[in-house]
């Protein structure tokens, strides 16, 4: 992971000397299991936790020599244990201690992901609910379509991040397994007593099949949710970074005291923190399909698996954390010019009505056809003119022969467009009791 994204306390979980605190969990875990069913004598585990010494260095100079970490490890570990040695790692394979820590990190590191998404979807309800009655312009396409309401931006990411919580939570259940099988996962030289007693001290659960290592579509499903999850947070960022154009302007990511935009513009602020998120859902997606190809291992296991995990993983936990993280400060900081909101939906000189201006000449008698047709016409010439379409409405005599002037007037009215915000509010609310 880069230094300058990686976050506590997910940093710290990936560590090297975290990793091997893990095994040493897993392992005494399996040792006290052999206790409690009487194979093991009693004490022995508090030994080993007592004598047990994490030396990265020795592990890693170990390591050159027998090129493999999970025996050096071991090596270095038991070394003051003395005889007391020979029930650690008994009937296990690399791969036991290996997997279960790793669904160990994970579990873990689900945990602070979570806590951190929740916390971030609390920023946006507080900006739903302040903004609720602000009228804004809508766009499809980029191009100016209806007002509604500036809260219902906010409103639908919280809706969206809660269904990603959802997800998160589910993952978080159900990578919460481990595997002590032994070398093919056929029990062959550990009992499945033993692997139930030893997951349960790590609280975990058995996976139900496994083979020398446990079936890597948990980890994919995982980081496809993590993926979705910053989809969610780009999306935000896409829309604030078109909010913070100079032209539109309706809102603008926190500017720190001192902050600079350019090197050589001193009056550039720039929406670098919504660059940033959106760069790095692009590397969140890239993981996807990494943990998909990790899913195909030549029968009971290879490793290629192996390596790509020690980046994939590391880096997906503690870079959605970031996201999520800097997501929260950004929409509890972001500055929204209210004025500017409201100016913007002038900005087409009424176009937007039109559809409102259609539905009364329709309910006055004329046809779907015509009424459109009509419309289609002032608007399209009011467009290339770039004048007043609500002037070009009330000078129209088609229009004045069907349509008061009270009745044009309440037609350009944005506030109409929030007339049922409120019901979306309650109705979301309701659904979420």
């Amino acid at each position: 992971m880069v230094e300058r994204y990686a976050l506590e306390p997910l940093k710290s979980l990936w560590t090297l000397k975290a990793q091997y605190e893990r095994w040493l969990e897993v392992e005494l875990a399996v040792v006290e299991a052999y206790e409690d069913l009487g194979v093991a004598p009693k004490g022995i585990s508090r030994s080993m936790r007592e004598k047990a010494v994490i030396d990265v260095e020795d592990i890693l100079r170990i390591e050159e020599v027998v090129d493999h970490d999970v025996i050096a490890f071991i090596k270095s570990v038991t070394k003051d244990f003395g005889d007391g040695a020979r029930y650690f790692h008994y009937g296990l394979t690399s791969s036991d201690v290996v997997d279960t820590a790793n669904n160990l990190a994970l579990v873990r590191s689900m945990d602070t992901i979570i806590a951190s998404a929740q916390r971030f979807s609390e920023a946006l309800y507080k900006k739903a609910l302040q903004y609720k009655d602000l009228p804004t312009i809508g766009r499809t396409h980029g191009i100016h379509a209806e007002p509604t309401s500036f809260g219902l931006k906010f409103l639908s990411w919280y809706a969206e991040l809660l269904r990603d919580i959802e997800r998160l939570n589910v993952v978080r259940e159900e990578i919460a397994v481990g595997k002590l099988s032994g070398a093919v996962g056929n029990y062959a030289n550990i009992e499945p007593r033993v692997e139930e007693i030893a997951l349960g001290k790590l609280g975990l659960k058995p996976t139900p099949v496994a083979t020398q290592v446990i079936s890597r579509d948990y980890i994919a499903h995982m980081l496809s949710i993590l993926a979705i999850t910053a989809g969610t947070i780009e999306r935000i960022v896409v829309e604030i970074r078109h909010l913070q154009k100079t032209e539109v302007l309706e809102a603008m990511e926190p500017f720190k005291e001192g902050q600079r935009g350019s090197s050589a513009m001193p009056h550039k602020k720039n929406p670098i923190l919504c660059e940033r998120l959106t760069g790095m859902a692009r590397l969140m997606r890239s993981y996807v399909g990494v943990g998909i190809e990790d899913m195909a291992l030549w029968h009971e296991r290879d490793i290629s698996h192996s390596s790509a995990e020690r980046y994939i993983l590391p880096d997906a936990t503690m870079t959605i954390y970031y996201m999520l993280e800097k997501a929260r400060y950004l929409i509890s900081n972001l500055r929204v010019f209210e004025d500017k909101v409201r100016k913007n939906i002038a900005v087409t000189g009424g176009l937007i009505y039109s559809q409102r201006v259609m539905l009364a000449l329709i309910d006055k008698g004329m046809s779907r056809e015509d009424a459109y047709t009509l419309m289609q016409k002032i608007a399209l010439k009011c467009w290339e003119e770039q004048s007043s379409f609500e002037i070009a409405i009330r000078e129209n005599e088609q229009v004045k022969n069907m349509l008061r002037t009270e009745e044009l007037d309440a037609l350009f009215v944005p506030d109409y467009y929030l007339r049922n915000v409120d019901k979306i509010y309650e109705r979301f609310i309701e659904s979420h009791k």
